[in-house]
């Protein structure tokens, strides 16, 4: 299956949570199950960008990456929202013993470090790729299978630099 793709870049820390308000708007307005998964180096920001999503799903409780518990759940006005950190597993069959199935697959879900375990991860996902470019700016590549190129674009809005 294809994915769309669109390239996105954020000038400062603000503005990637901002753009990530923006996607949890939208993930809230569609109503329907997606994973975003989020990859890059130690440092890129993945967590600020999972605090803006969160943020942007109604999640008003503090939002701080899971990396020694595995898994934080957040609660919404529709639910909850679940937000994994894989970086500290290694083989496969971990992410059974955390339940990580039943919580990325029909539901809202954020996993970081997703690039580990990327085959179980379910079709409903958004893959976020994030690259330093310097200190503050970031390029961003958002890549789906069910979400259509026009749709990324829009909710890349500003940031969007290339297809």
């Amino acid at each position: 299956m294809s994915k769309n793709k669109i390239v996105l870049e954020t000038h400062s820390v603000e503005a990637t949570q901002a753009l990530g308000i923006r996607l949890g708007q939208w993930i809230q307005e569609r109503q329907e199950p997606l994973c975003i998964a989020l990859v890059g180096d130690l440092g890129t920001g993945k967590t600020h960008m999972s605090q803006g999503i969160a943020n942007g799903l109604g999640v008003n409780e503090e939002i701080t990456s899971p990396t020694f518990a595995l898994m934080n759940t957040y609660n919404n006005d529709k639910g909850n929202v679940y937000h994994f950190d894989l970086y500290r597993l290694d083989d496969v069959s971990e992410l059974e013993n955390i339940g990580f199935y039943e919580y990325t697959e029909n539901q809202i879900s954020i996993v970081e470090w997703a690039d580990k375990f990327s085959d179980e991860l379910p079709v409903e996902t958004l893959w976020i790729t994030i690259t330093t470019l310097d200190t503050s700016s970031r390029r961003l590549e958002l890549e789906s299978s069910i979400i259509t190129e026009e749709e990324l674009a829009a909710i890349g809005g500003t940031y969007v630099v290339g297809h």
